[in-house]
């Protein structure tokens, strides 16, 4: 069984024009696959699963496994509205190579998304899955929560073998390391909470900051490990700034923003989503500048 374990990248889908581009992905995932994390997320929420085709999503998923080829895990967002469609995709993703997928709750029809309801979803999407199955909680962008007790109900299924945790909420990511089995992975889905979901016994995090920075945020968990907990946390709270740049406060737009600065291709995310104005930007570039991180910025 794939063990779910340290950092990964949602990494972002790079555009050129209204097609993806492959050549652009190639090259920053060269410099993804050299770093210290445990693997990327292909078709995470920064990588704007939702804009994207079923054709695209497969022929994108195919890529990030033949490049990774075996030189970091892949996992790939599969998650859709319907049972069908999720588990569809799950089946074609584990053909491509992917070591698990990630399956975000369904959520257009958030008001009978009950616990019910989400239970008999992951439950069968788990059964038809060839590869392990992580839950993806993402209250800010769905509307729906998935509970500390709903998800220690699903971490009993063998096929479901972690969760990623982007509500940020750190008592219920307490309570589901508390309730949950002891291979039960759970995942801080933002580095806002790394180090506090580590302390608690999480097991890495699937991290967008890690996009621009995969070391930093690998290292926290090095450090924490080690038992070095001040420079874990001093390193924590170094990173909380830029973070919160290229995910709350300027969301997917800010962080390809700030991926082409740092010499990444980021470019600009697919409508309806728009790029980020010159002042944004310009704000943005300060906020990087001020991290200490980069030795030098791309115009």
């Amino acid at each position: 069984m794939f063990r779910l374990y340290g950092i990964y990248a949602p990494i972002a889908t790079p555009f050129d024009g209204d097609a993806i581009a492959y050549e652009k992905l190639e090259h920053n995932m060269e410099f993804w696959l050299k770093s210290k994390m445990a693997g990327i997320v292909v078709m995470g929420s920064n990588g704007e699963f939702v804009l994207l085709g079923r054709e695209e999503k497969e022929r994108l998923i195919n890529f990030c496994c033949e490049k990774a080829a075996g030189k970091k895990a892949v996992i790939a967002g599969t998650g859709a509205e319907s049972t069908r469609e999720t588990i569809s995709l799950s089946k074609a993703a584990a053909a491509a190579g992917v070591d698990a997928v990630l399956v975000v709750t369904p959520n257009y029809y958030k008001g009978s998304m009950n616990e019910a309801a989400l239970k008999k979803y992951y439950f069968d999407v788990a059964d038809a899955s060839p590869v392990p199955v992580i839950i993806y909680n993402m209250p800010r962008n769905t509307g729906v929560n998935t509970s500390a007790k709903l998800v220690a109900e699903l971490a009993g299924h063998p096929n479901i073998i972690g969760i990623k945790d982007s509500g940020g909420n750190i008592v219920q990511i307490a309570e589901i390391i508390k309730n949950a089995p002891p291979d039960f992975a759970v995942f801080a889905g933002s580095a806002s909470f790394l180090l506090p979901s580590l302390l608690l016994g999480a097991k890495g995090g699937t991290l967008a900051l890690a996009n621009i920075l995969p070391d930093q945020c690998a290292e926290v968990q090095e450090l924490y490990e080690a038992g070095q907990l001040a420079a874990a946390c001093d390193l924590q709270l170094k990173l909380l700034e830029i973070n919160a740049a290229v995910t709350s406060r300027y969301g997917v737009a800010g962080l390809k923003a700030a991926m082409d600065m740092v010499g990444l291709y980021g470019g600009d995310p697919r409508p309806p989503l728009l790029p980020l104005g010159a002042a944004e930007r310009e704000e943005l570039r300060g906020i990087l500048e001020r991290t200490g991180f980069f030795n030098k910025l791309a115009a």
